[in-house]
């Protein structure tokens, strides 16, 4: 049940371009397994179920209240100069209470419960982001692995090959007996890092099991690289991340929730103006013997005047909570904008890297070609062979790793704009109503940076 509320709140398909939907349709599968399920998202989805109905509820004090009460029973009243007496009773009672004037605090109360349910409704947004990025590194990692174990077997292979080259020539009387201990080593070697590279595969498949709440498939396609809709610049990437991303958004509506707080708590002291009306209707009522009923109307003024100074310091508490709730959403914003910043750079980083790190692998494929026909006529020795035998994997694993990389990076930079599930092809069905439009204003975040210094000014 909790699984498809999740989805059904959460998420749908979009209207996206066919490219996109297309390349993000991997990322997309186990976002959406991984959000049906995910522990944090049904909490936070709770947290914001809760602040609803706070908002509901401090609506609902703004009318007046209706009360009845019925009581039955006998009372006895003893006298100095008289006998005693019993007064059986029973009567049924209707009262009416209106606040008419509280200093306005149903109405900062209202207002902070309003911001209290929107903040939960960003940490559910930002819960569903950081979810989908979860999922998709779980992802890229278990095809990064994958791919690592098969070149450490490739490598395996190789090394078993030039070792069947060195025994033939041993045998034929041609080739050294230190140069097959030699050839052995580096199959040993090789071999070891196969088992390194299948137990970091077991890990993550772990992880992607904990995530997803599956095994991954078996077999999968080259991950797209989702890197083609993100902002030209630096500069406006901070921009955007700062404006766009849901915990900022949080941060910004935890700080108007604690306004609104301070000015519920400076209420208390102004006086309380209530109308209150009261009718009913009984035997003997209000134990008066012979009396049916009786209706009455008022208007209760009631002012705290003195109670130790307890309201004052409730007001200075609110006033502090206001400072933390500022420091935390500059802190938001200063995380955010660092995870974003680095993310795109190392989107930079990545495409400029990756074709210095081909070019270095294309070169050393053809030198170990030709390592290796050098050595069948004796120009080259065995360590040179082996040599580039170990440079080739090596070139290989650290191309592969710099693919995979960029994908990652994609995906970061995508999360810390917190527009990743839009990307994905998910979005927020059920928006709710205060986050239309919704402007951060004069509670934007006053100390978190958004120029990014360039590095060549650095160096």
């Amino acid at each position: 049940m909790l699984n498809r509320t999740l989805l059904s709140i959460l998420l749908s398909l979009t209207v996206a371009p066919a490219a996109w939907a297309q390349d993000a349709a991997a990322y997309k599968s186990v976002a959406e397994k991984a959000l049906a399920s995910h522990p944090e998202v049904a909490a936070r989805l709770n947290a914001y179920r809760a602040a609803t109905e706070g908002w509901t509820a401090a609506k609902a004090t703004r009318g007046p209240k209706i009360g009845l009460s019925a009581d039955a029973g006998q009372d006895r009243y003893t006298y100095e100069a008289i006998p005693s007496s019993t007064v059986k009773r029973s009567g049924v009672s209707l009262t009416l209470s209106q606040v008419l004037w509280d200093g306005l605090g149903t109405q900062h109360e209202v207002k902070r419960s309003s911001h209290e349910r929107l903040a939960r409704y960003f940490d559910l947004l930002d819960a569903t982001e950081s979810a989908a990025l979860e999922a998709s590194r779980a992802l890229i990692d278990v095809q990064r692995f994958r791919r690592l174990v098969s070149l450490a077997a490739d490598n395996v292979a190789e090394h078993r090959k030039a070792l069947q080259r060195i025994e033939s020539r041993v045998k034929a009387g041609v080739g050294r007996g230190v140069d097959l201990e030699q050839a052995q080593a580096r199959l040993a070697l090789a071999e070891s890092n196969l088992i390194t590279e299948r137990s970091n595969f077991h890990d993550v498949v772990a992880r992607y099991q904990r995530v997803v709440g599956e095994a991954p498939r078996r077999e999968a396609g080259a991950l797209a690289v989702l890197d083609t809709q993100l902002p030209a610049t630096v500069q406006a990437l901070a921009g955007t991340a700062v404006s766009q991303h849901p915990a900022v958004q949080s941060g910004v509506e935890g700080v108007r929730a604690a306004q609104a707080a301070v000015q519920a708590r400076e209420s208390a002291l102004q006086p309380r103006v209530e109308f209150k009306a009261k009718t009913g209707r009984g035997h003997n009522f209000n134990s008066l013997e012979g009396r049916r009923g009786d209706s009455g109307a008022e208007v209760l003024l009631s002012w705290n005047l003195f109670d130790g100074g307890a309201d004052r310091a409730r007001v200075r508490e609110q006033v502090a909570l206001l400072g933390q709730a500022s420091d935390l959403r500059d802190k938001a914003c200063r995380d955010v904008t660092q995870q974003a910043v680095i993310a795109f750079n190392d989107v930079t980083k990545m495409r400029d890297q990756l074709q210095l790190l081909q070019a270095n692998t294309d070169a050393i494929e053809r030198a170990r070609q030709a390592y290796r026909q050098q050595f069948d006529i004796g120009q080259r020795s065995l360590l040179d062979m082996l040599n580039a035998e170990n440079e080739a994997y090596v070139a290989q694993r650290a191309l592969a790793n710099a693919q995979f990389d960029r994908a990652l990076a994609a995906v970061r930079t995508h999360a810390a704009l917190g527009q990743l599930t839009r990307v994905l092809g998910l979005s927020r069905v059920q928006q709710d109503e205060g986050a239309q439009g919704w402007q951060a204003a004069e509670a934007a975040p006053g100390r978190c940076p958004t120029a990014v210094t360039s590095l060549d000014s650095l160096l």
